[in-house]
């Protein structure tokens, strides 16, 4: 999908135009747009493609005519029937004339940039232009590492919801499973943040950008927020860790209990098995305890009732039970 935005006395409007000054914004696009934007704009269009690549690593590239950024921002995607995250590539290019951002999919960090009525938020206090390149460049890092952030505390949350159950001992079966997801989120955010942390110092010491006094705070913002979101990250993973730990412990403390009660219930139904195979066998009963003697059953039953009795009381004094 093809848009093409351009601001006008600080409002962001969409045009149909490849005016000077645009952004044009490919989500998703088809192998007609990309060879347009490449044609009008005179870049490769197999750095266009590239972007469509999940595997394609963040990076800085000065080609002939443009500067070619890519960074990974977070998607979301299914996996194993449940709902996680991902993180795929963004790309930038910066041109004499335009802004062009490509996705392999149609990103909600763009929505940052726009206002139910068609003017710019100013996540940080600045106006946004489609013609000033290197502050849409700032601005957009900072959306992204917000966007990190934002993702990051739902699976805080979601993690705290799974330790909360096995303290209060209602763990369910896939709790594992789920924090096994959000480990994975995480280590996919964490492998996306140090590498796009790299673009960002490299573009803080690249001289071919030019760099605006004005920006500079914002600059400054870019880089603490990805590193607080990249912080972040690797403490929720060893918080997730100890989690993790947490569940397994509950759950084989869990089955130690189960073992315990089922060894004692064989102990303990063991004896009346015993003294009825005793009782049971094909011998003169002259010679069987009791046989003559008038109540001797239930004299038997009572006896075997007194010994289990004595054996639990043994197990429990024994912290068996």
């Amino acid at each position: 999908m093809l848009k093409i935005y351009k601001t006008h006395s600080g409002l962001l409007s969409e045009t149909e135009e490849f005016e000077e000054g645009v952004w044009v914004d490919l989500a998703a696009p088809s192998m007609e747009e990309i060879r347009l934007i490449a044609e009008q704009y005179q870049i490769d269009a197999d750095d266009i493609v590239a972007i469509l690549d999940d595997e394609e690593t963040s990076r800085v590239e000065q080609q002939a005519g443009y500067l070619f950024i890519l960074i990974d921002i977070p998607s979301e995607e299914v996996r194993h029937e449940r709902s996680a995250y991902t993180t795929i590539p963004l790309g930038v290019f910066l041109t004499e004339k335009a802004v062009i951002t490509v996705c392999a999919e149609q990103s909600d960090i763009f929505l940052s940039f726009l206002q139910k009525n068609g003017t710019q938020k100013t996540n940080t206090n600045r106006s946004f232009s489609t013609k000033k390149q290197t502050r849409f460049v700032y601005q957009l890092l900072y959306a992204v590492a917000l966007e990190y952030q934002r993702l990051l505390r739902y699976i805080d949350r979601s993690r705290r919801e799974i330790e909360n159950r096995a303290v209060n001992n209602q763990t369910q079966d896939t709790d594992l499973i789920d924090l096994h997801e959000l480990e994975s989120n995480l280590v996919y955010f964490t492998a996306s943040l140090k590498s796009n942390m790299l673009v960002i110092n490299r573009l803080v010491r690249y001289e071919r950008i030019k760099q605006y006094s004005e920006d500079k705070e914002l600059l400054d913002d870019v880089v603490i927020e990805n590193q607080q979101a990249s912080e972040m990250t690797d403490i929720y993973i060893n918080i997730i860790h100890g989690s993790r730990e947490l569940i397994s412990n509950i759950i084989n403390d869990k089955l130690n209990r189960v073992m315990k009660l089922l060894t004692a219930i064989t102990l303990v139904m063991g004896i009346p098995s015993i003294v009825s195979g005793l009782y049971g066998m094909n011998v003169d009963e002259r010679w069987m305890p009791l046989a003559q003697v008038s109540h001797g059953f239930e004299i038997i039953c009572g006896g075997i009732a007194v010994i289990c009795f004595l054996i639990l009381l043994i197990m429990k004094k024994k912290k068996l039970l």
